[in-house]
């Protein structure tokens, strides 16, 4: 009975210490102002692909299944900017260029705690005719695939900069 309260008590320490590692919050250089820009380019990214799968037997056989997610990072800032109001370019118009954003994504690291891991990413936002930074910005993300780690890092940066 008394090894059973200490596995317990053990177990709830150990979820709370994996809990308590990932930022909530992203971090961010420069307060953005948006306001003189309509149109956004963003810079073309890869797909991401995860897949999680597992087996199991029992006497009548053994069974399994996979699943897969995926996520293209332009695809989810395009549409928070979309949502914001914002036209996206397929390519930066000279004559748009003083109102345009050039949006940067990059991976920028990853981070271990415990058994599980996050994905750290970065998002700047440039001024497309001086290509001076507006603002820079960095979050962590994890979920349960590595792509639910990118969109939740996603997420939070764009919820920093509107």
């Amino acid at each position: 009975m008394k090894s059973c309260k200490h596995i317990i008590l053990f177990l709830a320490m150990a979820l709370c210490l994996l809990g308590c590692g990932v930022p909530k919050y992203a971090t961010m250089s420069g307060t953005p102002s948006l306001s003189k820009y309509k149109y956004v380019y963003i810079t073309p990214t890869s797909e991401r692909t995860s897949v999680t799968g597992g087996t199991y037997g029992n006497q009548y056989g053994v069974f399994g299944s996979t699943s897969s997610k995926s996520i293209n990072p332009a695809d989810v800032i395009s549409g928070a900017f979309i949502k914001q109001g914002f036209v996206r370019l397929p390519e930066i118009d000279e004559d748009k260029k003083p109102q345009t954003i050039v949006v940067n994504y990059g991976e920028s690291g990853r981070k271990s705690y415990g058994l599980a891991y996050s994905i750290e990413i970065t998002i700047q936002l440039l001024d497309a005719s001086t290509y001076e930074v507006i603002c820079t910005t960095s979050a962590e993300g994890m979920g349960e695939t590595e792509s639910d780690d990118v969109r939740k890092a996603i997420l939070k940066c764009l919820d920093a900069i509107f």
